[in-house]
């Protein structure tokens, strides 16, 4: 007997194991799927989604996948994240292959550590697939680098996400010059942001983008100053990143999306 049939005999009988795919979708763009990414989702059997993931990724899941949808939005969980964890593990319990498919990448932002902590403790297999975080995905869109020689020589990215008087966040440490600062979810915070970066010494004329949307075809840019950042922001909808440093100042100049 061939080693070949040797092989394929053995594997009869033996119980399929379940495994979860990690996989980061980008900022909205299908273009921007890694090639990764597009082959899990074709292939998934079940797949977990976001409601960052666009409606232009979700066409080219596997039309055979069981959808699942646990977005969550600003004040308002469709699923809580502890239902979300137990969601990937029973499903691989069950021996399938489950995609947890997230906007953007899975490890900034995104809470993607806290779900594989669950399955590390139900020794379920899993893998981790980066993708293309809104940070650099939207800011090339709009023409906007994160580092240039002439105005940044470092980058940050803060989540919006914070407490009403803001001191979870060290923001003495924020506040300077030739510095890219990216918040992410922070449109409802803006005016705390802004007060708290000008409190702590950045000028009031520091230059600012909020992107709404981006990498889509809905993309909207707003350029403002740090003073002006909460009232342009009232006219931006989620989900909306919020650039500040005097990288903005180039988007005019090298913007090439959406011409």
């Amino acid at each position: 007997m061939s080693s070949f049939l040797s092989s394929e005999h053995v594997d009869i009988g033996i119980q399929k194991q379940g495994f979860v795919s990690l996989v980061g979708a980008g900022p909205g763009d299908p273009d921007l799927l890694t090639v990764k990414a597009l082959r899990l989702i074709q292939q998934a059997e079940v797949v977990v989604y976001d409601r960052l993931v666009s409606a232009e990724i979700m066409a080219l899941v596997n039309p055979n996948a069981e959808r699942i949808y646990v977005g969550k939005q600003l004040d308002y969980h469709c699923v809580p994240q502890e239902q979300i964890n137990q969601i990937l593990a029973e499903h691989a319990e069950q021996g399938k292959h489950v995609v947890r498919l997230k906007g953007g990448d899975p490890f900034i932002f995104g809470r993607g550590g806290e779900e594989l902590e669950l399955l590390v403790e139900r020794n379920i297999r899993y893998e981790v697939v980066p993708g293309i975080t809104a940070a650099a995905g939207c800011t090339a869109y709009s023409g906007i680098p994160l580092t240039h020689r002439e105005h940044s020589q470092s980058v940050q990215f803060i989540t919006g996400h914070v407490k009403k008087d803001g001191e979870n966040i060290d923001w003495s440490s924020l506040a300077k010059a030739n510095h890219t600062l990216v918040f992410y979810m922070g449109l409802k915070q803006s005016p705390l942001i802004s007060q708290k970066l000008l409190d702590h010494g950045l000028d009031a004329n520091t230059a600012c983008a909020i992107i709404e949307k981006g990498t889509t075809l809905q993309q909207r840019v707003f350029t403002s100053t740090l003073a002006e950042l909460p009232a342009i922001a009232k006219d931006a909808v989620s989900p909306s990143l919020i650039v500040i440093g005097s990288v903005t100042e180039l988007h005019q100049k090298l913007s090439w999306y959406n011409q």
